[in-house]
């Protein structure tokens, strides 16, 4: 049966052979998810996402309506916005203290993959709720945790994110918005926000904002910016919503994609009082919600590959669908054929499959660390853990999200003409997947993060601990006979990327550092590549063996083998030409001067 969303056998591979994710629970705090439960809450989040959030995609699309102050979701959304939250999905893998389940982030994931492939714009109001709740268990009082936290995990409330404003943008340093103290230990909110999705809509009775903002008298810079929770209902002693808080919906932006989730522009105190209170600590706050833009930029990861998913299974089934034109060595006369029997289709085919299924063995990996750092007792392994899922970030966020719209753009050429037309699904997945590549930090700022910080973090022992991870796997692979000459082509890969993962670190660290920092955003492409290519070699290196032991999948742990082979013998010489650019550090870049480049 064809798949719609994503493919149901390649997410059992992941985590079942893969990553053997019941091994990696057997006796540990996750020990009572085993196959059977694992399967069975996949198998619910793949109805719901099927039956009740799909149906949205398109719906969606027709985007939210904004009249004088409020925001109304398209239709159908509060209908499967309240069977999501029946189904507890929104806190599965969260403490059942607060109203979560409980469950491996793994398998969350797994699940996600469903919700977020059938409508991204209708997840995303779920998305900036989780990492609210989360940043509030993380850093509230008890009082914020009581009033708020069980009644955002249950989705009876939703959370957003306010950082950015209309001068500021990436510089969040340069905010404007005041914080005023009062006698009671509240604050007097006032300033303005922009894009900030979910900010305002009608499915929910209160909306909590996290808010950045400067304490009057405070340090300039993120040194002065703290934290504040700030309601948009404020909260009566009994925890219901009481009066109307002064945070007010002046618009929304008509966007390129995603127009089923409404992105505001806010006003806090604008015509009365704003009320907020303190999260965390004094000018701090900028390291409280960066807790909740880690999680942010693992989930948009997801978020972009499970556009790219989508659109990789609309292809596939199309291509096989599609009959045009004979083989090019069948003989005169010959009917025509699917256009999947066609070189350059399957070649585009191969390599949007590439790409994705490397990105689903990254992503639940990386659910798979963030289980490790909660089953492990030993300290020194969760902080080792913790700094590898920190490397991981920039490419999960950066790389991943790039490589998704490439897929999306593909997905659009295998359908040809009818791909550009918006009465098919593919063109919808492009333009709504082009904001992941801006969403949580552009993925030039993950490049730069990448480069600035992790490549150096501790006196870069976590990025050597990464290789090591990497090395480690192209040695199992060199076991496998069938593998060897694939694993020693990624072993020279592999080498020659050390080689220019120094001579770029050493550049970052001279005169040269502008000319290295130009470079940044290729050296998280050739980063990403070889994480792929890491993640399609340990997929082959599990399948090559069981393609003769069972032979009802032999095709599919074929095709696992087949993937590798290409993107490692295909795809990775290009990423070669690049290291070389990387390695030479020219200085071009930073030599062009802003007349050069024409315009006036």
């Amino acid at each position: 049966m064809a798949q719609l969303i994503a493919d149901k056998r390649d997410i059992d591979f992941v985590l079942h052979e893969q990553l053997d994710i019941g091994a990696e629970y057997k006796g540990g705090s996750y020990a009572e998810f085993n196959r059977k439960t694992i399967d069975l809450i996949i198998g619910e989040a793949r109805n719901l996402g099927i039956k009740e959030l799909l149906p949205l995609q398109k719906v969606g699309d027709d985007g939210c309506v904004f009249d004088a102050g409020s925001v109304t979701v398209p239709e159908g959304f509060k209908r499967a916005y309240d069977l999501y939250c029946e189904g507890e999905w929104l806190g599965m893998s969260d403490d059942p203290e607060w109203g979560g389940q409980g469950l491996p982030h793994a398998v969350s994931m797994a699940a996600n993959e469903y919700f977020y492939g059938s409508c991204n714009s209708f997840m995303l109001y779920n998305m900036l709720t989780h990492g609210a709740a989360k940043l509030l268990e993380g850093f509230g009082t008890e009082t914020q945790k009581k009033q708020c936290l069980k009644k955002m995990l249950s989705g009876e409330w939703s959370g957003t994110m306010l950082l950015t404003e209309p001068e500021a943008g990436s510089d969040v340093g340069a905010l404007t918005t005041v914080a005023t103290k009062n006698g009671d230990g509240t604050y007097n909110i006032s300033g303005s926000k922009i894009f900030i999705s979910g900010g305002e809509h009608d499915m929910v009775a209160n909306i909590i904002h996290p808010v950045l903002a400067r304490i009057e008298g405070a340090p300039e810079g993120t040194r002065g910016i703290s934290l504040f929770l700030v309601p948009k209902f404020r909260i009566n002693e009994d925890g219901t919503p009481g009066e109307f808080n002064d945070v007010v919906c002046t618009g929304i932006e008509e966007k390129m994609g995603l127009h089923g989730n409404c992105t505001c522009s806010l006003t806090l105190g604008g015509k009365g009082e704003c009320i907020g209170t303190l999260l965390g600590e004094e000018n701090k706050g900028m390291a409280a919600m960066f807790v909740m833009m880690n999680e942010a930029r693992q989930m948009v990861g997801l978020q972009g590959f499970a556009n790219a998913t989508a659109s990789y299974i609309h292809a596939l089934n199309y291509a096989r669908e599609r009959v045009q034109t004979k083989g090019l060595t069948d003989p005169a006369g010959s009917a025509p054929v699917a256009i999947i029997n066609h070189p350059d289709v399957k070649r585009q085919l191969l390599i949007m499959k590439s790409y994705v299924d490397g990105m689903r063995s990254l992503i639940y990996y990386g659910g798979l660390c963030h289980d490790k750092i909660a089953m492990t007792d030993d300290v020194e392994e969760r902080k080792a853990t913790n700094e590898l899922l920190e490397v991981l970030t920039p490419i999960i966020k950066g790389y991943v999200t790039d490589k998704a719209f490439e897929v999306c753009s593909h997905g659009i050429q295998v359908f040809g003409g009818y791909g550009f037309v918006e009465e098919f699904p593919v063109a919808q997945l492009l333009r709504d997947s082009r904001i992941f590549m801006i969403y949580e930090g552009t993925n030039g700022i993950q490049s730069m993060d990448l480069l600035g910080r992790k490549l150096g973090m501790k006196k870069g022992k976590p990025f050597m601990d990464f290789l090591e991870v990497i090395r480690r796997s192209i040695t199992k692979a060199k076991e496998v006979e069938e593998l060897a000459p694939l694993a020693e082509t990624m072993e020279r890969f592999f080498v020659r990327y050390t080689e220019v993962a120094t001579a770029i670190s050493k550049s970052a660290m001279s005169d040269k550092v502008l000319d290295a920092y130009a470079f940044s955003h290729p050296f998280l492409e050739v980063t990403g590549d070889l994480t792929m290519a890491w993640m399609l070699l340990w997929r082959a290196t599990v399948a090559a063996p069981l393609t003769e032991k069972k032979k009802k999948d032999a095709a599919f742990y074929k095709g696992q083998v087949t993937t590798a082979r290409f993107f490692i013998n295909t795809m990775l010489p290009t990423a070669m030409g690049k290291m070389d650019a990387i390695q030479a550090c020219d200085g071009a870049v930073t030599a062009m001067d802003d007349a050069g480049f024409g315009g006036k």
